[in-house]
């Protein structure tokens, strides 16, 4: 019983549909890897697919998917049934390849769809020389069996093309061995064992704990190494699972300087890394540049240029008032990428956390200066909405942005977006700023109108004015003066004009139009609520204008007439204004300066499997072009007693030209055989 188990998973193991059915699943989770990037950060992925498919796609390890278990596990088992199915067949076929099948009987020979009957006459030996000699200039080898019914001739060509079989399935074996060497075995089990956990990424290099460090001797892996200018590095992070490892490199690697060059629309033409490289053990260093496309190898490790990032930029903000109620001065922030600040005032508590800053965004414009895709992808969330056109596309850099946190006491954080510089869109020029609770989500933008010396700051001093509650009679008096004259109205229309007034300041400072359109909708008439809605806009605009003049009185500023851009400019402050109440920040960082640091991102890899991978792969062409193009062919001519003949001939293959061969060879040795025929002539008909 254990005998017959053993042989039947024997069979198995060694058979040819096993393995096809193996290097299937192999093809289809290739096809997975190549579809979804792989070893991207778990939150990517969480906005990609979703709440629903993402622990789905956890779980079979699709993430990462030539690093997954199971896939390692087939690369095992296709490595096994390989290795048993040339075990198996390599003697029989070997045994193929030697035999020239000289024993053959007539019978046997009957069989063979090619065979003709050959002409006698020639003495036998004759025959035979002339067969012989034939055969050898037509590339066969030949075997001659002289036997009791005459002497059979066996000949064979093109037996060589069998060793593409064991060329084809031992590249097939090579490469899934490089597959395995490379696929982190030895870390899977440390970490299947417990000896080695993953850590977050949020902490400094110097507090990840030891379970989270790989040594140098950790023969395959892949990672990235951040290097600001300036300085060095000799640890690489790997991205394994939703956590991260370290590792160890023997070399350390710093930074002298960061090149980028860049089109003229602001896209990244070419960058490179001036690095120097020192030698943990010997200590020797040598200078090197690394291109995209140009790597690096020293120690075993393959260093590539994959991209760039800030290397902690000197940030000088101006944090400006948010908040409704009593204005607050402008706030000087100064602070590096990749620090945390901490923001402490009688109103509010926020950890700034500084994380990012791009010195080049490049979006997709369309013509006339209308945003195109690449703004369109925040405009649409604007409260205000911007309809921009979607004639023409043209990329082009808008200029440095930032990225940060504002983290309250709680520990809750909404991560913001702000552009430097001011974004034209249907002819105006805004101030972008953008927020979002998580990384899930896509930025929601909020955009602030600039005035016409291309400034935000008569929008603050608006909103200063608009949302304090006691200038909020002082505005109201300015409109009903400015309705209904300095005199010639009766004291009670005035009051109710300044009562009016007073309260729509009031509802608009709650939730901006939301709260209006609350209001109307309770207490106004359905068939009368679109003019009041126009009542309410028409006050709005002369409070908020009347605002305007009340801040250029204060900065020592002319008053100044409406004209249509202006109403423009009064517009778009007003849904500014509604909009900002919600944006869920104290402060609105405006980037004032900066001083860059690039920084290079260098991919480190050891892969002991490459070599056997690339061997693997020239011995798989190899192969199959043996099997495709080197067809073997078996010619037997049987020369009888009685001076009758008959030759055969058998391939590997079906093909066109068989039929063909076949009756080359049958007549020019017809004519070889015949007495009257000469053999020189008769061998060169043969080719």
């Amino acid at each position: 019983m254990q005998r017959s188990t053993s042989k039947a998973l024997f069979e198995l193991l060694s058979s040819m549909r096993f393995a096809i059915s193996l290097l299937t699943v192999l093809a289809i989770a290739s096809v997975i890897g190549t579809v979804v990037k792989q070893n991207e950060p778990f939150n990517a992925y969480l906005n990609q697919f979703g709440p629903f498919w993402f622990p789905i796609f956890e779980k079979l390890g699709l993430y990462a998917v030539y690093n997954a278990g199971w896939f390692l596990v087939i690369l095992a088992f296709l490595v096994i049934s390989t290795s048993l199915c040339i075990m198996r067949q390599t003697a029989p076929m070997l045994r193929e390849m030697r035999s020239f099948r000289e024993h053959a009987r007539e019978v046997s020979l009957r069989q063979f769809a090619h065979q003709a009957d050959l002409p006698g006459g020639l003495p036998t030996g004759e025959g035979q020389a002339r067969v012989g000699s034939y055969l050898a200039q037509n590339g066969f080898k030949a075997r001659v069996n002289e036997r009791s019914d005459g002497v059979l001739i066996a000949a064979k060509q093109g037996s060589a093309g069998r060793s593409g079989y064991f060329l084809a399935h031992g590249a097939i074996v090579l490469i899934c061995i490089g597959g395995l060497l490379d696929g982190n075995l030895p870390l899977k089990m440390q970490m299947w064992l417990g000896d080695k956990q993953t850590t977050t990424g949020n902490q400094l290099i110097v507090d990840i704990p030891e379970s989270a460090r790989l040594g140098e001797d950790n023969w395959s892996y892949r990672g990235n190494v951040f290097i600001p200018e300036g300085r060095s590095a000799n640890v690489a992070v790997l991205s394994v699972e939703d956590g991260i490892l370290l590792q160890e490199l023997p070399f350390s690697v710093s930074l002298k300087k960061f090149h980028i060059d860049h089109y003229e629309n602001g896209m990244p033409k070419r960058f490179a890394s001036d690095i120097v490289v020192t030698d943990d053990a010997s200590g020797e260093s040598f200078e090197h540049t690394i291109e995209v496309n140009h790597p690096l190898e020293y120690r075993g490790v393959l260093m590539y240029q994959a991209s760039f990032d800030d290397g902690g930029s000197l940030l000088k903000i101006a944090g400006r008032n948010m908040l409704t109620g009593t204005p607050l001065p402008v706030l000087e922030i100064e602070g590096r990428v990749g620090e945390t600040l901490q923001l402490n005032h009688p109103r509010f508590s926020y950890a700034l956390e500084l994380t990012g800053f791009t010195p080049f965004n490049v979006e997709e414009m369309g013509e006339g200066d209308q945003p195109g895709k690449g703004v369109e992808q925040f405009t649409r969330h604007l409260g205000s909405g911007a309809r921009p056109s979607d004639d023409g596309r043209d990329l082009r850099n808008i200029g440095p942005s930032f990225t940060f946190k504002l983290r309250d006491e709680a520990g809750q954080a909404r991560e913001y977006k702000n552009y430097m510089l001011p974004i034209q869109v249907d002819g105006r020029w805004y101030m972008y700023t953008g927020t979002r609770a998580s990384q899930a989500e896509a930025f929601r933008f909020l955009r602030l109108p600039v005035d016409e010396d291309g400034q935000i700051d008569t929008w603050f001093a608006i909103r200063d004015i608009v949302f304090d509650p006691e200038r909020r009679e002082t505005l109201a008096a300015r409109f009903a003066t400015a309705s209904l004259g300095e005199s010639g109205q009766a004291a009670d229309t005035r009051a109710r004009l300044v009562e009016t007034a007073i309260n729509t300041l009031t509802l608009f400072g709650e939730r901006g139009y939301e709260s209006i359109g609350t209001f109307i909708e309770k207490g106004v008439p359905e068939a009368e609520r679109e003019r009041a809605a126009e009542v309410f806009v028409r006050i709005l605009q002369s409070l908020v204008w009347e605002a305007w003049q009340l801040a250029r009185e204060q900065a020592g500023m002319a008053p100044v007439t409406i004209d249509e851009s202006r109403a423009a400019y009064l517009r778009d402050t007003m849904a500014a204004l509604s909009d900002s109440l919600f944006y869920d920040a104290p402060l609105y960082m405006q980037l004032t300066g900066y001083e860059q640091v690039q920084a290079t991102v260098l991919q480190v890899t050891r892969s002991p499997g490459k070599p056997l991978v690339y061997i693997g792969s020239l011995l798989l062409v190899l192969g199959v072009f043996a099997m495709l193009y080197i067809r073997e062919r078996r010619l037997f001519v049987l020369l009888k007693q009685d001076g009758n003949g008959l030759v055969t001939m058998s391939s590997n293959r079906k093909a066109i030209d068989v039929d063909e061969t076949f009756e080359r060879h049958a007549s020019a040795l017809r004519t070889l055989l015949d007495p009257a025929a000469g053999a020189v002539d008769a061998t060169q008909r043969g080719h």
